[in-house]
């Protein structure tokens, strides 16, 4: 149990981040690709849906609001439909407010992936990497930056952070005195010089340093080699993916913190979580090295997490007390957390499966239409019929099992990635919500009789009938249980 730590989260709700930096669209086009065009010896995807998410510094700031606080996100779109589109994303989020510049003569950063199956097979990007209306964004900043506990930099190298707003906006922050994290891309770490810390990833700091290694050692000298080219930073944190975090304090000896994460899902979003997570730390009160601790515990709960890239404070005062995620727990969301999740699959360009169950008393026969769902898709969702809705289709001795039990015992499935309860007697509007690729059902159902078949089909999914195991169900179970009684 570590209380210091344990205590950081709570006060993260009385903390404001501000977030500067490239702020991007994400865009994802999914569909199926089934032919070689006569054109050319390209494939030809038949585009099915499309989706948008907040990117770069936006989904810093994003995070911060995951984790409790209030972030601020500054920057720069264009005058076109991208720009307008971030901007209802923005809206959208209770705890984000943004003041962000329109220049007119500069393109929203929009970047579009186009997935088939599990396979991204090209990324068109839309920027304009020049120089930007930096007059307007840094008294946009500048007006902020008293309200504010601490500032992120958000650098991806599209022009928006040009050494001289860097210098202007460092100045500013020290003024005001609030700590600077920034998040690097150019490979010359001394136009961040004044910030507080530097938060490059391992290959980051390898071609700013030409410290290569992946040991502590290495690790060790490679932040030296960046303080020392940056007399006036205070620390470097490098992220070393599964061997953890080094960090070096100027006058300290550096500290390695080793990676937290029992098990590993996805290590998408990581960054941004341990961005986030360390701007609300140092804005609490926190020391450099705790916030690093705190931070790294971050990164090990979301990269263990199935298909979302934000924690909350919750989660990392349960894991700074010794509570670690109980991964069976993190697959059990209602429906606006498990679109969260989803979101977070599509976005990575993971098909998605769905099946449905009352699940009572689990049995082989389950556990085989779970396995062949799973292996019909990359991630399964399976909808629960709830107690009062069991009851209604089985009557008023069913559910054996409460809810809760049944939802555990699924969740602790391999299989298995996510399970939602509904309360209606068929699932179509979870899969009207969830859209999945594939919808899954016994094979003593016929297409035509699977609830939401024609919902699927409509977009282009497709329907599996799974084969049964003879004589397996749970009615025959609790007769031969009162039989036997």
């Amino acid at each position: 149990m570590d209380e210091t730590l344990a205590k950081l989260p709570r006060a993260f709700a009385n903390a404001t981040v501000l977030v500067l930096g490239d702020v991007m669209l994400d865009r994802f086009v999914y569909g199926a690709v089934d032919r070689i065009s006569p054109e050319a010896p390209v494939p030809v995807i038949a585009i099915e849906r499309e989706t948008a998410m907040l990117g770069g510094a936006g989904n810093v700031a994003r995070n911060v609001a995951a984790l409790g606080g209030r972030s601020v996100l500054v920057g720069v779109i264009g005058d076109d439909d991208a720009g307008r589109a971030l901007t209802a994303m923005i809206d959208r989020e209770p705890s984000l407010d943004s003041a962000l510049i329109v220049d007119p003569k500069r393109r929203t950063t929009e970047k579009t992936r186009y997935i088939s199956g599990s396979h991204q097979m090209l990324r068109a990007d839309r920027e304009d990497r020049g120089d930007c209306d930096a007059e307007a964004l840094l008294a946009a900043f500048h007006a902020h930056v008293r309200e504010v506990d601490v500032v992120v930099l958000s650098d991806y190298a599209k022009g928006v952070l040009s050494p001289a707003v860097l210098r202007a906006a460092i100045a500013s922050a020290n003024a005001a005195g609030k700590p600077v994290i920034v998040d690097p891309k150019s490979r010359d770490f001394s136009r961040y010089d004044g910030a507080t810390l530097i938060k490059p990833n391992r290959r980051e700091a390898a071609e700013a340093t030409g410290v290569t290694g992946a040991g502590d050692e290495a690790a060790a000298e490679a932040a030296n080699a960046i303080l020392a080219e940056a007399p006036n930073l205070a620390a470097a944190l490098i992220t070393r993916g599964g061997a953890g975090m080094t960090l070096a304090v100027r006058g300290e000896a550096p500290a390695h913190l080793p990676a937290t994460a029992l098990e590993v899902f996805d290590v998408s979003g990581a960054g941004d979580t341990v961005a986030a997570t360390l701007a609300l730390s140092l804005a609490s009160g926190a020391s450099p090295l705790d916030a690093a601790r705190l931070a790294n515990l971050a990164a090990g709960l979301v990269v263990a997490k199935v298909g979302t890239d934000v924690v909350t404070a919750d989660e990392l005062v349960g894991v700074a007390r010794g509570a670690h995620a109980d991964p069976a727990a993190d697959k059990i969301a209602d429906l606006d957390g498990a679109l969260a999740v989803v979101a977070g699959w599509r976005a990575r360009g993971l098909k998605v499966g769905f099946t449905n169950g009352c699940f009572d008393l689990l049995h082989p026969g389950h556990v085989s239409l779970l396995a062949q769902a799973r292996a019909a898709c990359d991630r399964l969702i399976v909808g629960l019929n709830t107690d009062a809705s069991v009851q209604r289709l089985k009557g008023p001795t069913r559910p054996v099992q409460k809810e809760a039990a049944r939802a555990t015992v699924l969740a602790s499935l391999s299989s298995v990635d996510l399970v939602v309860l509904f309360d209606q007697e068929t699932p179509l509007e979870l899969i009207k919500a969830f859209r999945p690729d594939v919808l899954v059902k016994g094979a003593d159902y016929t297409i035509e009789t699977v609830v939401g078949s024609d919902v699927v089909l409509g977009y282009g999914g497709k329907i599996l009938l799974a084969d049964l195991k003879a004589g397996q169900s749970t009615t025959n179970l609790i007769g031969r249980m009162t039989a036997k009684g």
